[in-house]
């Protein structure tokens, strides 16, 4: 089974967008600047309720990020992020199911590959192959 381990959301206002969830929820929101495309990491659990590490593996919660909403990208509305062992094998079970590929993968430093694509809702989903946990062979 795939879990679900990452959530996004579109932001107009990073400043604002910070500001919000840290008063609201006492989350810790990182902006990873102009390199990382001005994605800010929402760290929403620590501790015991933190993810397990690697991200695949399961503890009840998740954390997630924000994006800057971009006029030319499709779908941008909150949406999960689902691990996944074998990226490209995921891409052609979705197309296989009836959902719809967007775009090629991108390798998203420090975390692994990473494309996005439509459920047969038209709903918006990722998928994520993430990095090996440091030290692992293969």
């Amino acid at each position: 089974m795939n879990p679900v381990v990452h959530f996004e959301m579109p932001y107009d206002d990073a400043d604002r967008i910070v500001r919000f969830y840290e008063a609201a929820f006492g989350w810790q929101l990182q902006p990873l600047g102009e390199g990382m495309g001005h994605y800010v990491l929402a760290t929403t659990a620590t501790g015991a309720d933190a993810p397990a590490v690697p991200p695949t593996a399961v503890r009840g919660a998740i954390n997630g990020g924000f994006y800057p909403r971009k006029p030319d990208w499709p779908a941008q509305y909150p949406s999960v992020v689902i691990a996944v062992d074998d990226l490209p094998a995921a891409m052609v079970r979705v197309a296989a199911a009836g959902g719809e590929v967007l775009g090629e993968p991108m390798e998203i430093p420090g975390a692994g590959l990473y494309v996005s694509f439509f459920d047969t809702e038209r709903n918006r989903v990722s998928l994520l192959q993430p990095l090996p946990p440091a030290g692992a062979t293969c």
